[in-house]
């Protein structure tokens, strides 16, 4: 059971089944009239989150971020559908009684309180006009649309409908900023073949013919006078020259990978929120009011 003290906690958590599948987010807070506690919560469900639907708050179960409803994922996305104005008629509470399997409850002709989540309690209209039933031992038994327990005060009468107290309670809307992360492309390594010309310059070397000519002498004679006086003869020699010579290996020249790095950037958003204002008329076309500080009839920052 949620209590009073819980209901800022609970909204913005993430409402479950009783299997522990995610149904939604959980928007709003219904007050109920006479006790002022939590009596139903409002999750967003469907497709994006677009759908609306009302949850009562009697066996939920607040765990850290989670809030554990004891119906499951399919009873909560088929629930009656219900606006949420801000305020639960009598026959619409009825509805979702029924369609839980919760009875009546004690709240038939009372309706709900709202608070949204930075905005704080909201009081709500208390009823629709005219009601004159009785409600919780609140009772209007000469039907002018003020409750017994407040007949007598100074009160200005709710147009809207029942007299409920003294003041009204403006709202307003806060704008409530965070990110979440999504994918936005990927990135890989690929290796392919190319061929580039490499051109190198290698020394080489080669044998060339010289002709050496000497003289006879005392020493040589015996070579030269060996043979023949007049003949024919051939004398070679081989030559040898060197070639460039190439050969290609494969090595491993370096290592490449893929790592992620964080990169915090500034965006800016902008979101139209709404708020409540009180307008001032006391009858003598003067408006104005403590609050009202910048004299314009209207009671707000």
């Amino acid at each position: 059971m949620i209590n009073e003290t819980q209901i800022q906690q609970v909204i913005g958590t993430t409402a479950i089944d009783a299997d522990g599948d995610k149904i939604g987010k959980v928007s709003e807070v219904y007050l109920d009239d006479e006790t002022g506690r939590p009596e139903w919560a409002t999750v967003h469900t469907g497709l994006f989150g677009t759908k609306e639907t009302f949850v009562p708050l009697a066996q939920a179960e607040l765990s850290g971020e989670q809030l554990r409803f004891p119906y499951d994922k399919a009873k909560v996305k088929d629930a009656p559908k219900v606006d949420t104005d801000g305020h639960l008629s009598p026959q619409e509470e009825q509805e979702l009684y029924r369609y839980y399997g919760l009875g009546g409850g004690t709240t038939t002709e009372t309706t709900s309180q709202t608070t949204t989540g930075t905005a704080g309690m909201a009081a709500g209209t208390a009823g629709t006009a005219g009601m004159a039933a009785e409600t919780a031992g609140r009772t209007d038994r000469d039907g002018d649309g003020v409750y017994d327990d407040v007949a007598g005060r100074t009160v200005g009468h709710d147009t809207s409908g029942p007299t409920t107290d003294e003041a009204m309670t403006r709202s307003e809307e806060r704008l409530n900023v965070g990110t979440r992360s999504e994918e936005v492309g990927r990135a890989r390594l690929r290796k392919y073949v190319v061929t580039e010309n490499v051109t190198e310059t290698v020394p080489v070397s080669r044998e060339e013919v010289r002709v050496e000519r000497e003289p006879i002498t005392d020493a040589n004679v015996g070579n030269a006078m060996d043979g023949p006086a007049i003949s024919e003869e051939e004398h070679e020699v081989t030559l040898h020259a060197e070639r460039p010579v190439v050969e290609k290996e494969a090595v491993p020249v370096e290592r490449v990978r893929l790592d992620k790095q964080t990169v915090t950037d500034q965006e800016r958003v902008s979101e139209d929120v709404r708020k409540e204002e009180i307008e001032v008329d006391d009858g003598t076309g003067v408006a104005g009011n403590a609050l009202d500080r910048d004299n314009d009839g209207r009671i707000g920052r």
